[in-house]
C-alpha cells in the first residue's frame, strides 16, 4: 500500500491528539508527517527524541536533612543531516505546530526551506511500535519509588550508623536521587521506539580530623530499573566501611614519589580505564582526530592479558539501557581482546563519518543534547589470576583500594588521586599511605596490565563528553600495573 500523500497547504487543517500522559502509539501520525514534512525540505535523515524527566534529589548532612530539589522537564530533540552536514535544535513545546517550529528551524540552519504550499507531503513508514516500557511493564516503576518522608527517614539513619561506627568525625553526609525518563524516539529510517529509565543512586561522604590528620572518605552506589533500591541500600554495612576506611587514612603516611608496581582494586578502580582509554575508543574522537587508536583496528594496544567489553545488558547495572537515544537496541561491544583493538564505541552520526558500526551507543543528557558516542557499562574482563598471584608478584609496591578524582588530556594523559592506599612489602600490605597521585598515559598504561584476577567488580558512574553527563559503569577485577608514575611527596 502506498504511503499517504499531503499537500503542504493542507497542514494547519491536520488534526493531531497524541496522548498528554504518555508517549505511546498515538504519536506516530504528527510524528510520521514531521519526518516526512523534513525529507521533503531536502533533508536526508531526521530524528525526533522526545522526553519526559522526573528526577529529585535529597541530601542529609549530619543530622538534618539540608536539601530536597524536584525536577520536572518535558521537550523535544530534533536533528537533521543533509549528506554528512547535521544540525540539532530543542525545543520544550510538544504541540504539532512547536515541534513543527523547531523543523523548520533547524532546516534552516542547514540551508532548507519548507516546502511551498502546493508540495506533496511523503507519510513516512514507521515501524511498529516497540515499547520497552510496557513489554517489561515499567510504567508502574515511579510510584512504586521511595517516598520523600522515605528518603529522609533513610539517609537520617543512614548518618546516624555512620557517626556510630566512626572517630573523631567532622562531618557526615548521605545523598540519595532518583531519576525518572521517558523517551521516544521516531525517525526518517522509520525507527519508532519508547522506553522508561529508572536511575537512583545513594552514597556517604565521611570526614574526619585529629589535630593536624584529615581523612576524607567516599562510598556510592547506583542501580538501575529498581524501585526498591533505596529501601534495599545496607546503610549499616556501607557506614562500617567507610569508617573503617577513614580511620586507617587518618593516620596514614604520605606516600614517597616514584615509579612503582601497583594492584588496583575492582570496581571503582576501573575508572582509569574508562577515563585514560575508553573514552579514546568512542567515534566522537576519531571525528576530531584527536585518539592515539586511530587507525589501530586489529592490532595490539594493550598487554596480552587484558580484554575489555562496553554493554548496556548487565542487570540493573548503572549504564545499562535497553536502547540508546537513537533508539537502537542495547548489545554486547568487544573493544579489546587479548590486547587486540576489535570495535570502537559508535553512534549514528560516528557511524556515518567513519564508517565503524552503530554499538547501541547513542547517548545524551536530556533532550537539549544531540546524542553522541558514549560508554554504557565499560570494564576490563576478569582474567585467570588469583589475588594472591598479584601481591606476590611484587616485592614493593603500592595497593590502590579507593580511587578518587582526576583529570584527563585529550589523547590519554592522566592524574588520578587515590582515596587509600597501601604499601606492598615482599607481597604483603603493611601500612596506609595517603597523599598518592597515579600519573601516566593510557598507551603506556595499557601495555603494563600484566595480569587480572577473577574478580570483577562493577561500580556505579557519572561521565561527561559532548552530550551532556550520562550514567555509566566502569569496572574491573583486581589487577596488577608492572610500573607507573606515583606522585606524592
Amino acid at each position: 500500500m502506498s504511503p499517504t500523500l499531503l499537500i503542504s497547504k493542507e497542514l494547519p487543517t491536520l488534526k493531531y491528539n497524541p496522548s498528554l500522559e504518555r508517549f505511546d502509539s498515538s504519536w506516530a501520525a504528527p510524528l510520521s508527517t514531521l519526518l516526512g514534512l523534513g525529507r521533503a525540505a531536502g533533508a536526508t535523515f531526521i530524528e525526533f527524541f522526545l522526553e519526559r524527566v522526573n528526577y529529585i534529589s535529597c541530601l542529609a548532612e549530619d543530622d538534618t536533612i539540608t536539601s530536597l530539589s524536584p525536577k520536572l522537564s518535558t521537550g523535544a530533540g530534533i536533528r537533521l543531516f543533509r549528506g554528512k552536514a547535521d544540525c540539532f535544535v530543542s525545543t520544550n513545546d510538544l504541540s504539532f505546530q512547536g515541534l513543527k517550529n523547531a523543523l523548520e528551524k533547524g532546516l534552516s540552519i542547514l540551508g532548507l526551506n519548507l516546502p511551498g504550499p502546493n508540495a506533496y507531503i511523503p507519510e513516512i513508514n514507521l515501524e511498529m511500535f516497540r515499547d520497552y516500557a510496557t513489554v517489561k511493564n515499567k510504567d508502574i516503576w515511579l510510584n512504586n519509588c521511595s517516598s520523600l518522608g522515605e528518603m529522609g527517614d533513610i539517609l537520617l539513619t543512614a548518618n546516624l550508623q555512620l557517626n556510630q561506627k566512626a572517630s573523631h568525625v567532622q562531618s557526615r553526609r548521605a545523598a540519595y536521587f532518583r531519576d525518572w525518563q521517558e523517551v521516544l524516539v521516531a525517525a526518517s529510517d522509520g525507527t519508532f521506539a519508547r522506553d522508561i529509565r529508572l536511575t537512583q543512586s545513594v552514597g556517604y561522604n565521611l570526614l574526619c580530623a585529629d589535630g593536624t590528620n584529615r581523612s576524607s572518605i567516599g562510598k556510592r552506589l547506583g542501580s538501575t530499573s529498581n524501585p526498591d533500591f533505596l529501601r534495599t541500600w545496607n546503610a549499616e554495612e556501607a557506614a562500617a566501611e567507610v569508617a573503617a576506611s577513614a580511620g586507617k587514612m587518618l593516620y596514614a603516611d604520605y606516600v614517597e614519589s616514584g615509579s612503582y608496581p601497583i594492584v588496583m582494586a575492582n570496581e571503582f578502580g576501573g575508572v582509569i580505564f574508562h577515563e585514560a582509554c575508553g573514552h579514546l575508543l568512542e567515534t566522537t574522537q576519531i571525528e576530531q582526530k584527536t585518539t592515539p587508536f586511530l587507525d589501530k583496528k586489529g592490532e595490539k594496544i594493550a598487554h596480552e592479558n587484558l580484554t575489555a567489553w562496553d554493554e548496556g545488558l548487565s542487570d540493573k547495572a548503572f549504564g545499562t539501557i535497553d536502547m540508546d537515544d537513537e533508539g537502537m537496541p542495547a548489545q554486547r561491544t568487544l573493544l579489546i581482546e587479548n590486547g587486540i583493538l576489535k570495535n570502537f564505541i559508535a553512534d549514528r552520526t560516528g557511524s556515518m563519518k567513519t564508517g565503524h558500526p552503530r554499538t547501541g551507543s547513542g547517548r545524551r543528557q536530556n533532550y537539549t543534547y544531540a546524542a553522541a558516542s558514549r560508554m554504557r557499562n565499560t570494564y576490563i574482563a576478569p582474567g585467570e589470576y588469583t589475588l594472591d598471584n598479584l601481591f606476590n608478584s611484587i616485592d614493593k609496591g603500592i595497593y590502590c583500594k579507593k580511587m578518587g578524582g582526576g583529570s584527563v588530556g585529550a589523547t590519554g594523559e592522566f592524574n588520578f588521586a587515590v582515596e587509600e592506599a597501601y604499601l606492598i612489602e615482599n607481597g604483603n600490605l603493611t601500612k596506609p599511605l595517603k597523599g598518592a597521585t597515579l600519573i601516566g598515559s593510557a598507551k603506556e598504561i595499557m601495555n603494563k596490565i600484566s595480569m587480572c584476577s577473577q574478580d570483577l567488580g562493577l561500580a556505579a558512574g557519572f561521565c561527561g563528553s559532548v552530550s551532556g553527563s550520562v550514567y555509566v559503569t566502569v569496572g574491573q577485577p583486581h589487577l596488577k600495573v608492572d610500573s607507573i608514575t606515583v606522585g606524592g611527596r
